[in-house]
């Protein structure tokens, strides 16, 4: 919802900030730009690492370029925001079908990545309009901002949370010692 919402008003933000549609033009090619890159890398070692911390931590590179964004005064500072939020954008595509293939039997696959897929399109369908409603509301991008690194971080807990879980299940499985009373 973050996602989609911000690119949405990416160029509505960015033109009085950086003065102009072209800066902000730029401003949204090198998001486009770093998207390309970011899943081109994580392509690379997504096989080697847990699939849910590799989706933590693109959530929380996110936040932080939504965090830039909205607290720069500098343009070299906004461009290194759309950069850095740019780089988990095209990994909001891949990551979950390697989630659900890490976490479930093959024969079910296709029937959780349909859910998550349905889920997520719902979700991202909302985006724009409360990133629209917070700015009308407000008169400014802050609050919508805001919500957007709220909501960031919120997925990366949510996506990390299983892995927490079963850590913690584990050291509790473990690392009992007996006492033999």
């Amino acid at each position: 919802m973050a996602q989609v919402g911000l690119l949405t008003h990416q160029l509505a933000y960015l033109s009085p900030l950086l003065g102009g549609g072209l800066a902000a033009g730029w401003a949204v090619s090198l998001t486009a730009f770093a998207a390309v890159a970011g899943r081109a890398i994580t392509g690379l070692f997504v096989d080697k690492l847990d699939r849910r911390m590799t989706a933590c931590g693109n959530f929380l590179m996110q936040a932080a370029g939504v965090a830039v964004l909205a607290s720069a005064s500098t343009a070299p500072m906004l461009y290194a925001g759309c950069f850095m939020f740019g780089l988990g954008v095209g990994n909001a595509t891949s990551l979950p079908g390697l989630i659900v293939h890490q976490e479930f039997p093959n024969r079910l696959f296709s029937r959780v990545v349909s859910l998550v897929v349905a889920v997520n399109q719902f979700t991202f369908a909302f985006g724009p309009s409360l990133l629209g409603y917070l700015r009308q509301a407000t008169g400014h991008y802050t609050a919508a901002l805001v919500a957007c690194f709220v909501l960031e971080v919120a997925a990366a807990a949510i996506v990390i949370l299983p892995v927490l879980a079963r850590s913690a299940r584990t050291r509790s499985l473990f690392g009992r010692r007996h006492t033999g009373s």
